[in-house]
């Protein structure tokens, strides 16, 4: 296998969906598992309320505790005879994930976050079978999260485009819950023009004659211009999610234990059940951080965007690698191994035409991110300081956190100036 092979099985890397699989998920596990599709099932159509919201009845109040109630009461089901299916083990991680956030986020502010067994114990013997951190992922609300609603006629199945694709599940039941995961789809699907795109680019480097670099030269314009569309995706969430919905309704659901606005633990109780279970060390919520597109693009660049955050800490992206399905973490591994990176390729070639292409590439990047800041500063950070205005609260302040759990104005910007300065100068 060569560096630029990039249909090796060990990647889950489709030609045709990229990241996504090419086949929609199951939409449920088989019958031994049925008792967690049916708590699933009551929380999606409970219309439930986050537990800190501000204007919660009583009443709704009720209706979750019931509902934490009936979950507690499950029994801690096995998880053996899923572990030889990865499909299913993806859809037990996806509702098992889900199940807990409903559960510790509807929770009264000042409750303790206790997670019963019948969830700890699956949901951490699933995760370590899928090396995942135990807690909602990009992977479970966008890429293992899509139906094709022709599918489920007597048409045969079809390939995921940008035009077809609908949401599975939702926490809210919103059209604008629904278009903020699909946006990130579609970029992952219009994304495999790109990856095509570096595996040719790639070839042409160990190849690295006059001929290959007017070839790469042609495939960074191109690049360039899916760049640009991927652009053009992101923006168009404006469409279909209000900005105040999102906010105030769908993103409370995601938050991790390190969103927390009271900095709560999570307490995992029945890890004793099972002493080859480990207690979970991080738990950020799901993030467009997970994205392994992005990523990809980073790396075939030349981006330097895993600077250490601390003198402890790694930095946020690629703290997010272990976020990723593990055979698109491999996947990446892979990509950042190569022996003859494109950037130092570029350097060393010192052709101009070349040199333009790829700074037109890394700029197309940059732009991307001047989007990502506009998108957060209207999905997050305007709203955030609006309620706080509200609530009469100073914004002396803590930085706005992401559903990562990174300081969000600080991270969009450092990736954003460290892709502008990627850009070689003549």
């Amino acid at each position: 296998m060569t560096v630029a092979d990039f249909s090796s099985n060990d990647f889950h890397v489709s030609p045709t969906t990229g990241f996504m699989p090419p086949q929609p998920p199951p939409d449920s596990l088989p019958a031994s598992w049925k008792p967690w599709e049916v708590v699933f099932r009551d929380a999606l159509d409970g219309g439930f309320m986050p537990g800190d919201k501000p204007d919660i009845t009583d009443e709704q109040k009720q209706d979750t505790e019931r509902w934490r109630a009936s979950v507690r009461q499950l029994s801690v089901l096995l998880t053996h005879d899923l572990m030889t299916s990865e499909v299913n083990l993806r859809r037990a991680h996806h509702v098992l994930t889900f199940i807990l956030h409903y559960y510790v986020n509807s929770l009264p502010p000042d409750a303790p976050i206790l997670i019963p067994p019948p969830i700890t114990v699956p949901l951490l013997q699933i995760s370590q079978r899928l090396q995942l951190p135990p807690v909602l992922t990009f992977s479970d609300n966008v890429l293992y999260n899509y139906i094709i609603p022709s599918a489920h006629t007597t048409m045969p199945l079809q390939t995921p485009t940008v035009e077809n694709i609908r949401s599975q599940d939702l926490f809210t039941g919103t059209k604008d819950e629904e278009e903020f995961y699909l946006c990130s789809a579609r970029i992952e699907l219009a994304g495999v023009e790109a990856l095509s795109i570096i595996r040719d680019a790639m070839n042409e480097i160990f190849i690295g004659d006059s001929l290959a670099v007017r070839r790469i030269t042609a495939y960074l314009y191109h690049l360039s211009t899916v760049i640009k569309r991927l652009k053009d995706l992101l923006m168009s969430v404006r469409d279909g999610c209000d900005p105040e919905t999102y906010y105030t309704v769908v993103r409370p659901w995601f938050r991790g234990e390190d969103s927390d606005p009271n900095k709560r633990r999570w307490i995992f109780e029945g890890m004793e059940q099972d002493s080859s279970l480990k207690q979970p060390v991080e738990l950020s919520g799901p993030s467009a951080g997970q994205s392994s597109m992005v990523h990809a693009l980073d790396l075939f660049l030349g981006i330097q965007n895993r600077t250490p955050s601390s003198l402890d800490k790694p930095a946020f992206l690629t703290r997010m690698l272990s976020y990723m399905p593990r055979h698109h973490r491999a996947f990446l591994i892979h990509l950042a191994s190569t022996p003859r990176p494109l950037r130092d390729f570029v350097m060393a070639k010192e052709d101009a035409a070349l040199l333009a292409a790829y700074n037109t590439a890394v700029t197309s990047l940059k732009e991307f991110r001047d989007s990502h800041m506009i998108i957060a500063t209207l999905y997050i950070i305007s709203p955030a300081r609006r309620a706080a205005k509200a609530a009469k609260v100073t914004e002396e302040e803590k930085p706005l956190k992401g559903t990562g759990g990174t300081d969000l104005v600080k991270f969009l910007k450092d990736t954003r100036d460290r892709t502008k300065d990627s850009v070689i100068s003549k």
